[in-house]
């Protein structure tokens, strides 16, 4: 009985793709305070607490999409197919993660952009 490459990919996969939404969900946590605070016109309470709730959603999306595209659908054969399964697999989710922060970015730039238009002029 031999090693089933399936199934190593697999595990590839899903330390991989855990390994890469931690390290974001902690990068965006720790960087993203200064500009939540700044949108949120530096209401401190509100914009740690909007962080916090990112950092949830951002996990439970992340981690469903990883879960749901798990399966192959296919076998695998060697290494290399192995390499190239796993390769297609962790680029999908580096593609997610990086449409969820651009997504992030946009809308907290829209609601920067509204704040600075309804706040009053300074004489």
């Amino acid at each position: 009985m031999g090693i089933d490459l399936v199934v190593v990919t697999y595990c590839l996969y899903l330390a991989i793709s855990l390994a890469l939404t931690v390290w974001v969900a902690r990068t965006l946590f720790r960087n993203g305070r200064v500009f939540l605070v700044d949108v949120f016109g530096g209401d401190e309470p509100l914009a740690d607490s909007v962080n916090r709730l990112l950092v949830v959603g951002f996990y439970l999306i992340n981690l469903g999409y990883v879960t749901l595209a798990l399966r192959l659908g296919y076998d695998v054969h060697g290494a290399r197919g192995s390499i190239e399964a796993l390769s297609q697999k962790v680029g999908q989710v580096l593609l997610v993660l990086g449409g969820m922060h651009f997504f992030n970015l946009f809308v907290f730039s829209r609601i920067r952009r509204r704040s600075a238009e309804l706040a009053p002029a300074v004489p």
